[in-house]
């Protein structure tokens, strides 16, 4: 397994500290939230992005991409029925893709619900058309960039747009590029009637990333959910990609959620290590 955290997870932390934590703990993937670097991306220079880089791999760890893609932004949304706010989207989507380039990630995991769900007024087809369409603009150039966007169903909780995998592996079909792919999230998966361990199995070929997480908000094996099937399921279908802690209740302090994120998921995956694939 090749572990990585949320840089969100260490709120005003000095970035020093955060990756030295992490690092020690046993994580080697850094995810970034865009929000985290400035709140305004056009002015974040070259020479910022080549620091931040810099300082995380002189850490030993490594930016893996973005999530929290449109969090925190004004103008933009993916389902608008609004022509120009889909196409100011787009062109912000490419924006950070350069960044996720430029910061050597790979990935930008596509959540953000706010700037996604939809109105009563609008129907689930539109929604899901007007989404494909921005997607479709952005696709081409994710491939110069060597960044894939990793398509994020999320709980009913969250909002009404794409709250299942096969909702997310519809939208998926309609922008039909291969730089357009899945992502799966343990707590919002835990939303959906099918078990996460079968969720897993049925969308392995199209999944490229995973968040690890539980349903109270904290961080895995921090509240009800079984982690063993989990682990055991991303075995089996020989996933090769990052396990990404990402918390939202940072009530029992951030260290206790690094180190016990931490212990528990290495805990889960000694134990099926050793056990017969099925």
């Amino acid at each position: 397994m090749k572990y990585a955290i949320c840089n969100e997870t260490f709120g005003d932390w000095p970035l020093s500290d955060a990756l030295a934590l992490a690092c020690d703990v046993g994580y080697t993937g850094w995810e970034v939230a865009p929000f985290m670097l400035t709140d305004k991306l056009a002015s974040y220079s070259a020479g910022d992005r080549i620091a931040y880089r810099e300082q995380v791999e002189a850490a030993g760890m490594q930016v893996i991409g973005l999530h929290w893609l449109l969090a925190k932004t004004s103008g933009y949304h993916l389902t608008t029925p609004d022509a120009d706010t889909r196409k100011r989207t787009a062109a912000y989507l490419i924006d950070l893709a350069r960044l996720c380039s430029d910061l050597g990630g790979d990935l930008m995991v596509l959540g953000s619900p706010q700037q996604r769900n939809f109105p009563a007024e609008q129907t689930m087809h539109s929604a899901m058309q007007n989404a494909a369409d921005v997607l479709q603009v952005v696709a081409p150039e994710l491939e110069p960039l060597g960044v894939k966007i990793a398509i994020e169903p999320l709980g009913r909780g969250e909002g009404n747009f794409l709250n299942t995998a096969a909702e997310g592996r519809q939208l998926m079909a309609m922008v039909d590029s291969p730089n357009v792919q899945l992502h799966l999230d343990v707590k919002a998966m835990s939303d959906e009637p099918t078990p996460t361990p079968q969720i897993i199995r049925d969308n392995a070929e199209a999944m490229i990333h995973f968040h690890a997480n539980d349903p109270n908000l904290l961080g895995p094996g921090m509240g009800d959910v079984a982690f063993g099937p989990i682990f055991e399921a991303l075995r089996d279908v020989d996933y090769r990609g990052w396990v990404s802690v990402e918390v939202f209740d940072y009530s029992p302090g951030i260290e206790t959620i690094v180190r016990t994120s931490m212990a528990n998921m290495q805990a889960q995956a000694d134990a099926t290590a050793n056990r017969s694939p099925k």
